[in-house]
């Protein structure tokens, strides 16, 4: 098969690059300078041309805050670049992998999130994610749409490797402790999109599933852990409340996403996420050695 991966510079691209050198099949590895996905003729061209069976879209603007002074290019890259992958793909036949979020939902309810909740963005970054979702299933291709939810790695910047940075070099840190949710490592999100695939078990298990590392914590409690890991143990870290770092965007309180469906479906097995931060953190110190 051949498997087309967008946005393979991201933290989840990079992921998927390591683990397609290890498959039989033909993964091609994309990011906007091979590929710009917001360009309709230049997504059906690439798709036709390499006889494309599967997308892997990995391409996102995730940048919360700026999106909402932003948003016609968070709707392009987010949405109307998303529909441009499910056309293509709706097309030749082939089958879409999108990665969605948990911004999706809003600020109701303090259970753990399953697909069929009502929809109900904050702010303009969920609500463009949310337009990508519709965009995919206007277009009626075959897809599965993976949303996901605090999302890290040894690639790129993100809050793990922030907070290893700080613990290292300040005395103590003011964290929030009223945002709950899952933290993920991209690692094992690339892991079950690539068994999926690699198995061949993606056809007529079409539609939306949570995927989230195992175990729940708030952002403070994934920052004391994280510093205990690399231990940077002494840095003072301290619960705050989000009112104390002012955004333009309401992040939503409760992100806890239900897994059940993707491990029923697909007998997925996830780690818990201190099992996986505490890998992932070894691979930071190793790779930096």
């Amino acid at each position: 098969m051949n498997i087309l991966v967008t946005g393979a510079k991201g933290q989840l691209g990079c992921e998927m690059q390591r683990l397609g050198a290890v498959s039989p099949n033909n993964y091609i590895f994309t990011d906007v300078a091979e590929l710009d996905i917001t360009d309709a003729d230049a997504v059906m061209n690439a798709v036709k041309v390499a006889a494309i069976d599967i997308i892997v879209n990995c391409a996102a603007y995730t940048n919360v805050d700026k999106a909402e002074s932003d948003e016609a290019t968070a709707e392009l890259i987010n949405a109307t670049a998303v529909g441009n992958l499910a056309r293509a793909m709706k097309e030749v036949g082939g089958t879409l992998f999108h990665v969605s979020t948990d911004y999706v939902f809003g600020c109701d309810g303090n259970t753990p999130r399953t697909e069929e909740m009502p929809l109900n963005p904050l702010g303009v970054y969920g609500r463009t994610k949310l337009h990508g979702e519709q965009a995919i299933l206007e277009s009626g291709c075959k897809a599965l749409i993976f949303r996901t939810a605090w999302l890290y790695s040894e690639f790129g910047n993100n809050f793990l490797k922030t907070m290893m940075r700080l613990t290292s070099e300040k005395e103590q840190l003011n964290v929030v402790f009223d945002q709950v949710g899952t933290p993920t490592y991209a690692g094992d999100l690339a892991l079950a999109i690539f068994s999926i695939i690699e198995a061949g078990v993606y056809a007529g298990n079409e539609g939306i599933y949570h995927f989230s590392n195992e175990g729940v914590c708030s952002w403070y409690d994934f920052a004391v852990e994280i510093a205990a890991a690399a231990g940077n143990t002494n840095c003072r870290i301290n619960p705050c409340h989000s009112s104390e770092f002012p955004s333009p965007v309401t992040r939503p309180p409760y992100s806890v996403l239900d897994k059940t469906k993707i491990k029923n479906t697909f007998d997925i097995d996830i780690p818990h996420w201190r099992e996986s931060m505490e890998y992932c953190i070894k691979r930071i110190k190793t790779t930096n050695k």
